[in-house]
């Protein structure tokens, strides 16, 4: 079988890039004085990667997917909730409770391959 090189860059990189954030903002925090927000946006972040590498489908054939995801996925809610906390809430920016819904279509990859395992291999 293949290495699925792509699928496994796919999983690390996008989650990568979906965290990147979190690790700037927190640089950003510790260099305004703001010590206590940016060191928990690096534990954070630290801890995403780690969920996002142990949880890698690769590690866990036989699982489905989407409950693959639900870990990366926690600490990606964790992750806006820090960023809001760190601003002050909602209001500072610019935000209000039914701006949920702009979230929505991050919840796609649930719909449209949760149910594929990695051991299905790469054809389904």
């Amino acid at each position: 079988m293949a290495e699925r090189r792509g699928e496994k860059a796919g999983w690390t990189i996008g989650f990568l890039g979906g965290f990147a954030w979190v690790a700037v903002l927190s640089v950003v925090f510790l260099l305004k004085g703001k010590p206590s927000a940016g060191a928990i946006g690096l534990l954070l972040f630290s801890a995403a990667i780690v969920a996002v590498l142990y949880f890698a489908p690769w590690r866990h054939p036989r699982t489905s997917a989407w409950k693959l995801m639900l870990v990366p996925y926690f600490f990606l809610a964790l992750s806006f909730a820090w960023g809001a906390w760190a601003y002050g809430g909602l209001a500072p920016l610019g935000l209000e409770w039914w701006n949920i819904v702009w979230f929505v279509p991050l919840l796609l990859p649930f719909f449209t391959g949760g149910n594929r395992k990695w051991s299905d291999g790469g054809n389904g």
